[in-house]
C-alpha cells in the first residue's frame, strides 16, 4: 500500500472504530495477531484484547470522539496525533461514573502490513486524563 493508502486507512479506522463504535469494523482493520504497546497499560498481544480495551473504554465514555490532529506517514508507519474528548457517564474499570467531560491528547504509530494494522505504538497524557476525572489530585 501507499504512504497515503495507509493514512487512509488510518482515517476510517478512526472514525468507523472509534467514532462510530462499529467494533466490527476492527477485523478490517486490524490483523488477529495484532499488538498494541502502551507504557501506561499491560500490552495487549491480539486483536480481541484491543476489542475487549475499546469495549471498557467506549463503556466508560459512550460519548468518545477522537479528532485527527496531524497524520504524517512514511514506508510502513503512519504517526497520528490526535486529541480525545469524552463523558465519563459509565463504570471505567472500578471508577463509578463521575459524569465529567474529559479531554486527552496523545500520538500513535501504527505500522500496517498487507492492508491491516498490525502493531501500534501509544503514548498519551494519562496524568492529565485521570486529574480530570478526580482519581489523582492536581499537581500545585
Amino acid at each position: 500500500m501507499s504512504v497515503e493508502e495507509n493514512k487512509d486507512k488510518i482515517r476510517r479506522f478512526v472514525e468507523e472504530f472509534w467514532n462510530k463504535g462499529n467494533l466490527e469494523s476492527l477485523n478490517e482493520h486490524q490483523a488477529a495477531s495484532y499488538v498494541h504497546h502502551d507504557p501506561g497499560s499491560p500490552e495487549i498481544t491480539d486483536r480481541e484484547g484491543f476489542k475487549q480495551f475499546a469495549i471498557m473504554t467506549r463503556t466508560g465514555f459512550p460519548d468518545f470522539n477522537v479528532t485527527i490532529e496531524d497524520i504524517i506517514a512514511e514506508g510502513d508507519k503512519v504517526v497520528t496525533r490526535w486529541s480525545v474528548r469524552g463523558t465519563h457517564k459509565g463504570a471505567l474499570g472500578e471508577i463509578p461514573p463521575t459524569g465529567k467531560e474529559v479531554t486527552m491528547t496523545g500520538i500513535t504509530i501504527d505500522r500496517i502490513a498487507d492492508g491491516k494494522v498490525v502493531e501500534g505504538w501509544f503514548h498519551s497524557d494519562d496524568l492529565g486524563f485521570w486529574q480530570q476525572l478526580g482519581v489523582i489530585p492536581p499537581m500545585d
